[in-house]
């Protein structure tokens, strides 16, 4: 590893290291699937930030300019096969599947400059300037990592859902299967897929379901072009799938009306772990509502259309918790910038004493407003 050693010292001792890489872990059954190194400025002195990168946490240490070679060799030699270094005069690739005949490939600058701050800017998951298959494929990222200006919401929202779902893991089997109902184009199931299998090798399956046969074709042909072999699409109402196998996870994103509340519907019957659902075009309730003593809300279009909306999602909220899942209501932005940006986050736990209570709360909620939700077959159940 002299030759790793030599260079790393140079770029320190000139202050040009921006940022270093290792990842290709040696053992798969290593928790840590990268560490990433950057420069920070701690008051008067300079320091250098690990990251380590587990399944579901990211631990730091900071370290001295001068211990970081020696923290790069041993890395290189216990845990990782590959390192990447950044600098301000060129970028180096070290391929160390032998440590001591590691080969150092060199390749002009990527990055023009170090961010020294401590608090800095929140880091994505999936950060710009380090190229991504299926961005780049979709026409959100150039082949050099750049993001499009046109492209930057859809950006910042693919890396928030990528959030959500990563604080779902703990909960999710090995190799989970994760159904997609109403997947459209499938910009975050190809996120998902991408950040599950290819970051954290989770092995995890993917299952896309839409009724639009073009959009399924799109889809099927970008999975293929990727590699992902374990993403498939298929043409199919949500209200009519069915499959044998239960599903860990079920994703329904905007899927309208009814089509969310037949997701959750079969979400609950296969006792999926995770649900994570967007609703959107919640207008069945919209026709139903009637209660003389609040004419001053529902005699509004506006507000009893916004109304109906929130009564849905609080009917779907009890329907789930009443058969064991603990819900909470985030704030998400949706793709197609709408208002329609509240995520339902469903954690399977288990029916708890109170499950009368709710299914007691829910038809009384259901008379005072005479509805008649879909939603509703959850709790008859």
């Amino acid at each position: 590893m002299d030759d790793t050693i030599r260079l790393l010292n140079k770029l320190l001792e000139e202050e040009a290291l921006i940022s270093a890489v290792l990842s290709d872990r040696r053992k798969k059954s290593d928790p840590c699937s990268k560490v990433a190194l950057r420069p920070i400025q701690m008051k008067e002195e300079l320091l250098y930030q690990a990251e380590y990168h587990h399944r579901d946490k990211v631990f730091h240490e900071n370290r001295k300019p001068e211990e970081v070679p020696s923290l790069v060799e041993q890395l290189l030699r216990d845990r990782f096969k590959q390192a990447g270094l950044f600098s301000g005069d060129g970028d180096y690739t070290i391929l160390a599947n032998k440590p001591d005949r590691e080969k150092i490939l060199s390749a002009p600058p990527s990055k023009k400059f170090a961010d020294l701050s401590h608090n800095r800017e929140k880091q994505y998951l999936l950060p710009e300037g380090e190229p991504c298959d299926f961005l780049i494929l979709l026409g959100i990222m150039t082949p050099e990592g750049k993001i499009a200006v046109r492209h930057r919401n859809k950006f910042r929202q693919i890396n928030r859902f990528l959030e959500i779902v990563e604080d779902c893991l703990p909960m999710l089997p090995e190799h989970p299967l994760i159904i997609d109902f109403g997947c459209g184009k499938s910009y975050l199931t190809f996120a998902m897929y991408y950040y599950l299998n290819n970051r954290l090798n989770l092995g995890a399956r993917f299952v896309g379901l839409d009724l639009k046969e073009d959009v399924i074709a799109f889809c099927n042909k970008t999975a293929q072009t990727l590699g992902y072999e374990d993403l498939s699409f298929q043409v199919g109402d949500i209200a009519q799938y069915s499959r044998d196998a239960r599903a860990d996870m079920v994703v329904t994103l905007h899927a309208c009306d009814t089509a969310t509340d037949y997701a959750l519907i079969q979400a609950v019957h296969w006792q999926a772990q995770v649900i994570l659902s967007v609703p959107c075009c919640q207008h069945e309730l919209f026709s139903q509502l009637d209660n003389p003593d609040q004419h001053a809300i529902l005699k509004h279009g506006l507000m009893k259309d916004r109304f109906a909306a929130i009564l849905t999602d609080a009917l779907r909220a009890l329907a789930l918790e009443l058969n064991g899942y603990e819900v909470s209501m985030i704030e998400f932005t949706s793709l197609e910038h709408t208002a329609k940006n509240i995520l339902l986050r469903c954690i399977r736990k288990k029916i708890g004493a109170d499950a009368a209570e709710k299914a007691v709360e829910f038809a009384e909620l259901c008379t005072y407003w005479n509805v008649h939700p879909t939603i509703a077959s959850l709790v008859k159940k």
